[in-house]
């Protein structure tokens, strides 16, 4: 009976360690949807860092989940920071006037005559110069069939639920960092 009750302790402790962990510091997520590929795939399931934003400052570049309205996250790319003056043009995104590389869009350009990316300025889609303090500005990956920010404007940071640190499901598509 001793050794009953030490395993049930012992259980229920874990159960509530990774209830407490997985409640305030990391949470998973389902993508659904095409607007991150070739990234992330309809289906994966990904494990978000709900703290890393507490200590370090949202990066060009970082993927993240935030609340896009009262019922549905979404996952995209961090494109703009507060300052920033965007546009693309010719298929190449300028950030404050410089080209920006997006090498991780190599796998997705087919050379089929259209260009991945629309060019727009900030401007143009926004009606605003410059990404607003307090905001990022976001896009998926599959730039073609994407609701960003282009869409439903700048995103509030205080909205970001995390960073996307792994994906996990499928096991043959495990990737650590992004």
């Amino acid at each position: 009976m001793r050794s009953i009750w030490k395993w049930l302790k012992t259980i229920v402790f874990a159960v509530v360690l990774a209830a407490g962990i997985r409640t305030f510091f990391f949470a998973s997520y389902i993508v659904e949807g095409e607007s991150m590929q070739p990234t992330l795939y309809d289906g994966n399931l990904l494990m978000v860092n709900k703290v890393v934003y507490d200590w370090a400052d949202v990066k060009p570049f970082d993927i993240v989940v935030f609340h896009a309205n009262e019922r549905e996250d979404y996952v995209k790319r961090v494109i703009g920071l507060p300052g920033d003056h965007i546009a693309y043009e010719n298929d190449a995104l300028y950030i404050n006037g410089q080209v920006a590389e997006e090498e991780f869009l190599a796998p997705f350009r087919v050379y089929d005559g259209m260009p991945l990316t629309e060019s727009f300025t900030l401007e143009e889609v926004t009606g605003q110069q410059e990404v607003p303090e307090g905001h990022v500005f976001v896009m998926g990956d599959n730039r073609r069939d994407s609701l960003d920010s282009r869409r439903i404007g700048f995103v509030p940071i205080d909205a970001i639920v995390g960073k996307v640190d792994v994906r996990y499901w499928p096991i043959s598509q495990l990737a650590l960092e992004f």
